[in-house]
């Protein structure tokens, strides 16, 4: 069964950059695309990035275009996450997560997804 492991998450200055991982276990992530979300106290878990299986197609949820970069190492068989310009203050949780359709669609919905990770916190503080 697929698992997923994040890493890479912690305490950065408003302003910076951190970079997140995604790596699988019990399975290859090649025929998946894979999606990040987000979880902001107070609101819903909601999905900001997807890579498509090939890496050929990324897609962005408008509150990160430009900032965030999805990205994928074959031969690591990892999924990666910049993420420059971070602006929350409070705890946010970042989560990888795979499908089993290779592509991506329109929207990063989060029932498209089948495995999940355990979410790394990122905290943007002064």
């Amino acid at each position: 069964q697929l698992r997923l492991v994040e890493a890479g998450g912690g305490v950065v200055h408003p302003g910076g950059s951190l970079t997140l991982s995604c790596t699988p276990s019990g399975s290859t992530l090649a025929a998946y695309s894979a999606g990040w979300f987000r979880h902001v106290p107070g609101k819903a878990r909601e999905g900001i990035s997807c890579i498509s299986a090939t890496g050929g197609r990324t897609n962005y949820a408008s509150p990160v275009k430009g900032r965030f970069t999805v990205s994928r190492d074959k031969a690591k068989n990892t999924i990666y996450l910049q993420m420059n310009n971070l602006q929350f203050s409070d705890p946010v949780v970042y989560y990888c997560a795979a499908d089993p359709v290779p592509y991506c669609s329109g929207h990063i919905r989060l029932t498209d997804f089948t495995s999940w990770g355990q979410g790394t916190h990122v905290t943007v503080s002064s």
